[in-house]
């Protein structure tokens, strides 16, 4: 521990660091507001060094992790014989051997003021799926920018995706100040440029802190090297700052169903978490896609029976009627109730290697409830450097656009921007069995896109039933028949034209191959089924 006795010897300007078992961090019993926030950037901006020096300065590092990081730090590190504090969550051997994040790794600290749960999330282009996920929690987002390289294409992207999760409070940390001398207009430069960067993503509150992670510069405290600073250091900033939390106990109740509890013949509960609203017993709610009504009779939490519950806690529910529910449905107030649709118009942040096309067909997941959903339309993809929509017929690993996606059943659904859990959705593909999208319902559609998103008329569907949807297998089939049909029918109407010289005559037989080729086909499979053997049949014999 010689390099960290040395560190901690020294009164550094950052803060006064201490090993976690040596002070405690609060008085027992006190009330905190719990933060969740993440870091997210480019690549070898620093995010994970940063994560560690807070660990370190706010004292949420054990005596033997200490060691530990001695030890990793001579044979790891990237500092010489300093402590690489980028160590303490990057604990994959791959990160080690490769110097980067490749996995999300969520720490647990706390000071005087706030607890914390922080997500360090990978910088890298390939693994942009697994910062989504550690963004999809979040109530804040760190982002850093390396003073020396300003906004890069992947700072663009995270950016739009903290956006896209539902994030509204940024700080950008500008890392590695000393590598510019500290510099003021550096500093400013790369605060307008980010400003008019995300000028159009609705970001609540966004604030800018000049760093240095590797020597603790404004991390805790604030340091003497940046006195045009006027603002706070960025640990002091996360314990003050205000999230502005969802109406959720204005908003209507809902409840996904997640396990139908049938413990014995008198008792049928229905088991869940509340994702929004407030319920209470007496309540009159709706079984959703369903639409039967009942009044809520009990509400059984972990402690017993209470009379109300809101959202967050993990309830189990009983009402006054028998309703078929079960797991998927949602039981939700007859007031402001999400809504039931088949057809979800949707953001997508496509995760998987081999690019989306129209026509795919997916494993969609949904709260509780899951379904099969075929993406019928693309309508736009999005720029990440310009942020502006351009329509396309794919989407790349790493491509975020709008679709259209129908499915096979009635889910109730709501605007992700009124509820993460029930309209947040990932796509599975079927054969691999791996995410590869994340999605994001939009209820309120454009005008542009309104009649699209409403679905086709009944003639439509009628139609598209017959010959399947843009791109599927289904309508390739189809027309593959279909042009066969026609050219036998038109090769029987010229030959008997030609012989003949009966108009009337080639065009009934020509018409007439047509429509008995298919009859005749189908009869002929039909026979030889019937005749086939047992062991030609899968599984036969077995």
């Amino acid at each position: 521990m010689a390099a960290l006795a040395t560190l901690k010897g020294q009164p550094a300007p950052a803060g006064q660091p201490h090993p976690a078992n040596d002070q405690g961090q609060s008085t027992e019993g006190s009330a905190r507001a719990l933060l969740r926030f993440i870091t997210c950037g480019s690549v070898d901006d620093g995010k994970s060094t940063l994560i560690g020096r807070i660990l370190y300065e706010a004292g949420a590092v054990f005596d033997d992790q200490l060691t530990a990081l001695d030890n990793d730090s001579r044979k790891f590190g990237t500092q010489g014989a300093a402590p690489d504090f980028a160590l303490l969550v990057d604990g994959l051997s791959a990160e080690r051997e490769q110097g980067i994040t490749i996995d999300v790794a969520y720490r647990y600290f706390s000071t005087d003021q706030r607890s914390f749960i922080v997500a360090d999330t990978p910088g890298h282009e390939q693994y942009t799926r697994n910062m989504a996920t550690g963004a999809s929690t979040a109530d804040l987002a760190i982002i850093l920018i390396d003073a020396r390289k300003g906004l890069l294409p992947q700072t663009r992207r995270h950016s739009f995706i903290v956006s896209l999760v539902g994030v509204r409070h940024v700080v950008v940390a500008v890392n590695k100040m000393d590598l510019v001398g500290y510099d003021e207009a550096v500093f400013r430069q790369i605060e307008q440029d980010y400003r008019n960067a995300v000028a159009g993503l609705g970001f609540a509150s966004i604030d800018f802190v000049p760093v240095s992670a590797r020597d603790g510069e404004n991390v805790t405290s604030l340091s003497r090297l940046t006195p045009w600073y006027r603002g706070p250091a960025l640990l002091p900033l996360l314990e003050s700052v205000v999230v502005v939390a969802e109406a959720e106990v204005e908003a209507g109740f809902a409840l996904p169903v997640q396990w139908v509890n049938r413990p014995d013949l008198d008792f049928r509960g229905f088991a869940g978490t509340i994702a929004r609203g407030r319920l209470r017993v007496g309540d009159v709610v709706a079984a959703l896609p369903s639409g039967r009504r009942s009044t809520i009779a009990r509400i059984l939490a972990p402690s017993g029976d209470v009379s109300q519950a809101s959202a967050g806690q993990s309830v189990t529910v009983t009402l006054a009627d028998e309703i078929d529910i079960s797991r998927g449905d949602v039981i939700a107030s007859v007031m402001q109730s999400p809504v039931v649709k088949q057809e979800l118009q949707a953001r997508l942040l496509w995760t998987g290697e081999a690019a989306l096309r129209e026509g795919g067909e997916f494993i969609l997941k949904l709260a509780t409830a899951s379904a099969n959903a075929q993406i019928v339309r693309l309508h736009h993809s999005v720029d990440i450097e310009s942020y502006a929509e351009a329509p396309a017929q794919s989407l790349a690993m790493n491509g975020i656009g709008l679709a259209t996606l129908i499915l096979d059943r009635q889910l109730a659904v709501l605007d992700y921007t009124s509820s993460r859990e029930l309209g947040g959705f990932i796509l599975i593909d079927r054969l691999s069995n791996q995410t590869v999208a994340f999605g994001f319902v939009e209820t309120r559609a454009n005008k542009s896109n309104e009649r699209l998103a409403k679905g086709p008329s009944t003639a439509g569907r009628t139609v598209l039933r017959l010959v399947g949807w843009r791109g599927a297998q289904e309508r390739r089939a189809w027309f593959e028949a279909a042009s066969w049909r026609l050219a036998s029918g038109w090769v029987v109407f010229a030959a008997v034209a030609l012989s003949t010289g009966q108009l009337g005559l080639a065009a009934a037989l020509g018409l007439g191959d047509i429509a008995l080729r298919p009859l005749l086909k189908g009869l002929h499979a039909r026979l030889w089924t019937r005749r086939a053997p047992p062991a030609l049949y899968d599984g036969a014999g077995i």
